[in-house]
């Protein structure tokens, strides 16, 4: 094989975490690591849910040799050129893994590229890409007969989140919450004051019970402390009045940072990432809506979804136009308020693992949630081992199977080849 690029477009957080991890580690495994032979690049296109950190974490991956951030995105488009003056060889292609996939259809004409497509919901430009990998053969259903060749299934990247020889057969015993409230504003200003609410009250009950924040790695720990902060976040005290203070220790000492309550509860800031060998030990989980619910699931750990209304328009990360409309200035938060209450009525199932099952495996409480009500449902899932156990064994039933990672790997070698 003749030395190739692979350049991977991708957008969000959420993408560049749970999609293009699992790919590069696949690709390298499949084509190997001489960097003289096969090169991967990551370049990132606008996303509204983007956190300014997604090219940071592009860049530990080992697997990947450049990256370029989303503001230099379009200049690339229009003009070919990158801000670092990238070369490129000869062979190669444009995998899209988020974003908008008329993007590798533009750069694959551009750069003289094949263009292959992960398409979890729906395969679009199929005139002109050469290559699918689905989620499913729904997605291939609607595709027209000459051209549904281009399809194959791979399978849900997100079941490739856990590596494969990461089993955790038995629900642990210690009482061990974890918490996850997102990692863009929108989430974490209801969900930090939310979830420290609901710990607070599971504590007072059960004081021998631990709490672990895994931090998002596009967060810092400053920054997560002031969602905390009733000074600094007004939703601190519509969510439970309970606020914390971020509490750091000594590079020498075994204890991690923890965010700590004026009566006494402290939670454990997870700062690894994964953090999967910390989650395993949870035996619950508090979280919001969007990728973490597939980690959870897909690790066996019972979860509470929540989403709280106490402010609407303070929701403003919905895909496509109405995450668009509500992010204008001036009228976005009337718009906010008016999109999420459509959205919430709906009655749709928003944690992957429910979507996966297309049946409420793991409650998703919606309203204007009262932190004793949640910890309530808490306390009486710590105390009926037997429950969570069911819950754990039909998470671990939907989550699918993992491989869709070395799938796509094996779509690009046939590519390149």
């Amino acid at each position: 094989m003749q030395p190739a690029d692979i350049l991977i477009l991708s957008n969000g957080p959420g993408e560049v975490t749970t999609w293009v991890r699992p790919v590069v580690k696949a690709i390298r495994e499949t084509l190997g690591w001489d960097r003289s032979q096969l090169r991967i690049s990551v370049m990132l296109s606008p996303c509204p849910h983007a956190t300014g950190q997604e090219a940071a974490i592009a860049r530990r991956y080992p697997e990947v040799d450049r990256v370029q951030s989303s503001e230099h995105f379009f200049d690339f488009l229009l003009w070919g050129k990158t801000v670092d003056h990238w070369n490129w060889h000869q062979q190669g292609i444009v995998l899209f893994l988020g974003g908008d996939q008329f993007y590798p259809v533009l750069l694959g004409k551009r750069l003289g590229y094949r263009t292959v497509i992960y398409a979890e919901w729906e395969a679009r430009w199929y005139r002109w890409i050469d290559h699918f990998g689905v989620m499913n053969a729904e997605v291939i259903k609607p595709i027209p007969r000459p051209y549904q060749h281009k399809l194959t299934v791979v399978g849900d990247l997100m079941a490739d989140i856990i590596p494969t020889n990461s089993q955790y057969p038995n629900l642990p015993t210690s009482p061990t919450i974890s918490i996850l409230p997102g990692s863009k504003p929108g989430k974490l200003m209801q969900g930090v004051p939310l979830c420290l609410a609901i710990a607070q009250e599971v504590y007072q009950k059960r004081p021998q019970t631990r709490f672990i924040l895994p931090v998002a790695p596009t967060l810092d720990l400053s920054s997560l402390a002031t969602f905390a902060d009733p000074n600094r976040n007004p939703l601190v005290m519509k969510m439970g009045g309970v606020s914390a203070k971020l509490v750091m220790t000594n590079s020498d000492s075994s204890q991690p940072p923890r965010l700590e309550t004026p009566n006494g509860l402290q939670v454990e800031l997870i700062t690894h990432f994964p953090a999967h060998d910390h989650l395993c030990h949870s035996c619950l989980a508090l979280t919001t809506v969007g990728a973490n619910t597939a980690e959870l699931g897909a690790l066996g750990i019972p979860m509470i979804v929540l989403l709280p209304t106490q402010q609407l328009d303070a929701m403003r990360t919905w895909d496509g136009i109405p995450g668009i409309l509500a992010s204008l200035p001036l009228v976005g938060g009337s718009l906010a308020k008016a999109i999420n209450l459509m959205v919430l009525k709906q009655g749709r199932l928003f944690a992957w693992p429910n979507i996966w099952a297309n049946e409420e495996i793991v409650p998703e409480l919606v309203g204007e949630l009262q932190p004793s009500d949640v910890a309530q449902l808490v306390l009486e899932w710590l105390s009926n081992p037997i429950k969570l156990e069911k819950m754990r064994h039909r998470l671990l039933q939907v989550r699918g199977q993992p491989g869709a990672a070395k799938a796509i790997a094996k779509i690009l070698k046939e590519q390149l080849n």
